[in-house]
C-alpha cells in the first residue's frame, strides 16, 4: 500500500476530501456512510475547510466520525485568507475545532493567499501549533515563488504541507514546484486529483490510452487516474466520493500499481509540462 508521510506520520497516500459535502441535506446521510465505510476500510485523512459549504462540511464530518478513535484519524482543516490574520483566525479555529467537535487538528491550512501579510499569516499559525491547538500547519495553492517567500520567513521551513490541483490532465506543478518540494521533503497534498472526468478540458475518463489501461486492470478510468496520481513519491490525493462504492474504488487504487509501459503511455497521451505554466486552481 502506498503511503505518505506528514508531520513524521505515515499514512494512506489516498485520503477523504469533502468540499461540496454536506450541501444538501437529503444527501447527507449516504454522504456519512461513504465517510464511514472509507475509514473502516483503513482512511485515516480527511480534508475539511471553513470555507466548504460555510461550515456545513466540518459538520458533517464531526457526525461522520464520532464512532471512531480521534487518535487514528488525521484532521485537516482550512483558514479562509480573509481570517488569515492575527485579529481573526483564532476566532476560525476555534470555530472550525467545534464544528469537527474535537479539541485539535493534525494539519490546518492557509486555504489560499489573500491581503493579510504572509509573515503574519504563518506567525499565528506557528502560535496555534506551539498552543498545540492544530499539530502541525500547512498551505494550499501555493505555486513555488510563493514557497520560496514561505521559506526565507522565521518559522516557513516548519510548513507540513502545500495543497494543490494535481492530476493527469493538470501536471503544471511538475515543471518547477514539484521538485522543489521534493527536494524540500515537503509533501503535496494532491486536490481534485480525479478532475472530476472532463475537469480543465481534459476529458480523461474518455480517453483511448486511460481507457484501454483501464480495462487491462479491470478498473475503472477514475482509479487509473488515482493511481496514477499516487504513483509520484510523497503525494497524498483526497478524491471526493459522497457514494459508498465510490469509496471502495478509491482504495482499490492505493494498490494498484501501474507498470512502466503504462505510465509511458499516460505521459505520451498527457505529457509533462516543458516550461513553467500557471498553477491550477478551481
Amino acid at each position: 500500500m502506498k503511503t505518505v508521510t506528514i508531520n513524521h506520520q505515515v499514512l494512506p497516500a489516498i485520503g477523504i476530501g469533502t468540499w461540496h459535502l454536506g450541501d444538501q441535506p437529503q444527501q447527507q446521510a449516504k454522504e456519512i456512510a461513504a465517510i464511514r465505510l472509507r475509514i473502516e476500510m483503513g482512511a485515516q485523512v480527511i480534508d475539511t475547510a471553513e470555507m466548504y459549504g460555510n461550515g456545513r462540511s466540518e459538520h458533517l464530518v464531526a457526525q461522520a466520525i464520532k464512532p471512531y478513535s480521534r487518535q487514528k484519524l488525521f484532521l485537516i482543516s482550512k483558514v479562509l485568507p480573509q481570517n488569515a490574520s492575527h485579529k481573526r483566525m483564532a476566532h476560525s479555529l476555534k470555530a472550525s475545532l467545534q464544528r469537527l467537535q474535537t479539541d485539535y487538528l493534525d494539519l490546518y491550512l492557509y486555504h489560499w493567499r489573500g491581503h493579510v501579510p504572509l509573515a503574519e499569516t504563518i506567525s499565528e499559525l506557528q502560535h496555534f501549533q506551539d498552543q498545540g491547538l492544530i499539530r502541525a500547519w500547512g498551505v494550499s495553492n501555493f505555486d513555488l515563488s510563493d514557497m520560496q517567500e514561505l521559506w526565507q520567513l522565521p518559522h516557513g521551513p516548519n510548513v507540513a504541507a502545500n495543497e494543490d490541483l494535481y492530476n493527469l490532465g493538470s501536471r503544471g506543478i511538475e515543471y518547477s514546484l514539484l521538485p522543489w518540494q521534493q527536494q524540500h521533503h515537503l509533501p503535496m497534498i494532491a486536490y481534485s486529483p480525479v478532475s472530476n472526468g472532463d475537469q480543465l478540458g481534459a476529458h480523461l475518463t474518455q480517453h483511448p490510452t486511460v481507457l484501454q489501461i483501464a480495462q487491462q486492470h479491470q478498473v475503472s478510468p477514475y482509479q487509473i487516474m488515482l493511481a496514477w496520481t499516487i504513483s509520484h513519491p510523497n503525494i497524498l490525493a483526497i478524491p471526493k466520493a459522497s457514494q459508498p462504492q465510490h469509496m471502495k474504488d478509491n482504495l482499490a487504487a492505493l494498490n494498484l500499481n501501474l507498470s512502466t509501459a503504462e505510465l509511458a503511455a499516460l505521459d505520451q497521451a498527457y505529457p509533462a509540462p516543458q516550461h513553467k505554466e500557471p498553477l491550477d486552481i478551481l
